[in-house]
C-alpha cells in the first residue's frame, strides 16, 4: 500500500512559479521598471557600487562575514552555505531530505542630487534587479550556491553650457552645449560550495568550523559620450560626438570562514571572514571621434568620422577586498522568550590600485564600518510576535575621491515577514523581507551631495527536497 500521495503535481507547480519569478527578475536586469537615473559619481571607477549582500544583511546595515541562515542565502560569505539544512539517513550518512531556498529580491531607488552652493535639487527613481539566488544542500554540514547578482552601476547625463574662446587668440568663438552621458554597469554570475571542517555538539548547541569558496564570471559594459552642439541660428556647425564604449569580463574567485562558537546553551558567538584578492579583468574597448547631426525619425547619423577604433585589448586592474566581523545571537524560545542578533563587519579595499588600461582614476582606497540587529519577539499564535524586527547602519568614505574625501553614512531598517504554510505543503517555509536604507553621500565641500532612499522586496522561498518515499 502506497502511504505517500505523489508530489509530482506539486512539485509542478512549485517550478512553475519558481520560473515565473526568476525569469521576471532577469527580465528586469535588461529592462528596469523606470529607466531615469542620474548619478554623475557612477563616471568613475567601475560604477556606482549597488548593495553587496541580501535583503535580511542590508537591512542590519550589510552585516554578513558572521551571518548564516538556513531560510536565506548569504552569498557574500560562502561558508555560509554549510547552515544549509539537511536530514541523513539512520543507518547511513547519506542525504535523505534537505532544505532548498530561492532567495531573490528588487530594489526601488530614490535619489536627489544637489549642488552645496545652489538650491536646486534632481530627483530620479528607478527599479532595478537585485538578485537571484539558489542554496542547495548536498549533504548534513555541506552546501553550494549559485546565482547573479550586479556588483556597479553607470547612469549619468549632464549638460554643459558655455562660452568658448579660441586657445590661442582668447577671442570668443561661440556659445555651446556639451552632453556627457554614460550607460553600462557590471554583473556577477557564480557558483559556490561551504563545508564544515569540524563538528562538535556542544552543550545542546553545534560548534563548527566552515570555509567556502565562490568561482564566478565578472563581467559588464562603460559606455561613455561626449556631444558637443553649437547653439548658433545663422551659422551652421557641425555636431561633435565622442565615445568610448568598453565591454569586459573574466574569472572571479572568493573565498570565506566562518567558526561557530555556543557561549552556553542560549547564546551562539560566529566569528567570519570573506573575501577576494585583486584580479586582472580583460577589456575591448572601441573609440569612436566623429561629426553627426540628429534626425527625428532616425537618431543620431553620422556624417564623417575623424577616428574609429574596433576591438583595442586591454586590461582592467581590480583590488582585492576583505571583511571581517562576528554576529552573537540569542535563539528565541516558543511561548518563553524573544530572541535577537547582533553584528559588526570591517570592510577593507584599496581602490588606489585601480587600473583601467594601465591609467589611475580618481579614486582612493575604502573601508566601512557596520553594525546591525535583528530583534525576535516571544513566539506565539499573534503574527507580529513572529515577525523579525531589523536595523543597523553603516560610515566610511566613498572609493570617489574628486580632490577630497567624499563621505558616506547609511541607516537601516527592515522587516522578515513569514507567509502562512499551508496544508498542501507542510514543508514549504516562505518568507517577505522588506528593508528601507537610507545613504549620503557627500556634505557641503563636495561637488555634489547625494541622498538615496532604497526601498528593497525581497523573497525568500524554501521546501524540503529529496524526500524518499515510504512504502508499505
Amino acid at each position: 500500500m502506497l502511504l505517500a500521495k505523489s508530489i509530482i503535481p506539486k512539485k509542478i507547480n512549485q517550478l512553475r512559479i519558481i520560473f515565473g519569478l526568476t525569469a521576471g527578475l532577469f527580465s528586469s536586469v535588461a529592462f528596469p521598471l523606470l529607466a531615469q537615473d542620474n548619478s554623475p559619481y557612477s563616471r568613475y571607477g567601475i560604477g556606482d557600487l549597488v548593495a553587496t549582500t541580501n535583503v535580511n544583511n542590508r537591512s542590519m546595515g550589510g552585516i554578513s562575514a558572521g551571518y548564516n541562515d538556513a531560510l536565506s542565502v548569504n552569498f557574500n560569505n560562502p561558508a555560509s552555505f554549510a547552515a544549509f539544512q539537511a536530514w541523513k539517513e539512520k543507518k547511513s550518512n547519506k542525504l535523505s531530505s534537505g532544505r532548498v531556498v530561492l532567495d531573490m529580491a528588487v530594489n526601488i531607488d530614490n535619489r536627489s542630487l544637489r549642488d552645496p552652493k545652489k538650491e536646486e535639487r534632481f530627483k530620479a527613481s528607478n527599479a532595478l534587479f537585485s538578485y537571484v539566488q539558489v542554496g542547495i544542500p548536498l549533504r548534513k554540514n555541506w552546501g553550494m550556491s549559485f546565482g547573479l547578482r550586479p556588483v556597479s552601476r553607470v547612469s549619468y547625463k549632464i549638460d554643459r553650457y558655455e562660452r568658448l574662446y579660441d586657445p590661442i587668440t582668447g577671442s570668443s568663438i561661440d556659445s555651446s552645449v556639451t552632453q556627457f552621458e554614460g550607460d553600462g554597469g557590471s554583473y556577477i554570475g557564480s557558483i559556490g560550495t561551504g563545508l564544515s571542517l569540524f563538528s562538535k555538539d556542544r552543550k545542546g548547541l553545534e560548534e563548527k568550523l566552515s570555509v567556502g569558496i565562490n568561482a564566478g564570471y565578472f563581467f559588464g559594459r562603460k559606455n561613455y559620450n561626449s556631444r558637443r552642439s553649437f547653439l548658433n541660428d545663422t551659422v551652421a556647425y557641425y555636431q561633435a560626438n565622442f565615445q568610448n564604449t568598453t565591454n569586459f569580463g573574466n574569472l572571479s574567485l572568493q573565498g570565506g570562514l566562518q567558526y561557530q562558537l555556543p557561549l552556553n546553551k542560549k547564546l551562539l558567538l560566529t566569528v567570519g571572514a570573506f573575501g577576494q584578492l585583486g584580479q586582472t579583468i580583460r577589456a575591448r574597448q572601441d573609440i569612436v571621434r566623429e561629426t553627426f547631426f540628429f534626425d527625428q525619425s532616425q537618431g543620431q547619423l553620422r556624417l564623417d568620422s575623424i577616428s574609429d577604433l574596433r576591438g583595442i585589448a586591454g586590461q582592467i586592474q581590480l583590488p582585492a577586498s576583505y571583511t571581517a566581523g562576528f554576529t552573537l545571537q540569542k535563539f528565541a524560545v516558543p511561548n518563553k522568550e524573544g530572541g535577537w542578533l547582533f553584528g559588526i563587519d570591517y570592510m577593507s579595499q584599496p581602490w588606489s590600485e585601480y587600473r583601467f588600461y594601465g591609467k589611475a582614476d580618481s579614486l582612493r582606497n575604502k573601508w566601512e564600518l557596520r553594525m546591525g540587529a535583528q530583534l525576535t519577539p516571544v513566539p506565539q499564535r499573534s503574527y507580529v510576535s513572529n515577525v523579525s524586527y531589523r536595523f543597523g547602519f553603516f560610515v566610511g568614505p566613498d572609493y570617489v575621491s574628486l580632490g577630497r574625501t567624499l563621505p558616506q553614512v547609511g541607516a537601516s531598517m527592515g522587516l522578515g515577514l513569514p507567509v502562512g504554510i499551508s496544508r498542501q505543503a507542510p514543508n514549504q517555509v516562505t518568507f517577505v523581507n522588506l528593508s528601507l536604507e537610507y545613504i549620503r553621500r557627500g556634505n557641503n565641500t563636495n561637488v555634489l551631495q547625494e541622498n538615496l532612499f532604497r526601498l528593497s522586496l525581497g523573497f525568500s522561498l524554501s521546501d524540503i527536497w529529496f524526500i524518499k518515499r515510504q512504502y508499505d
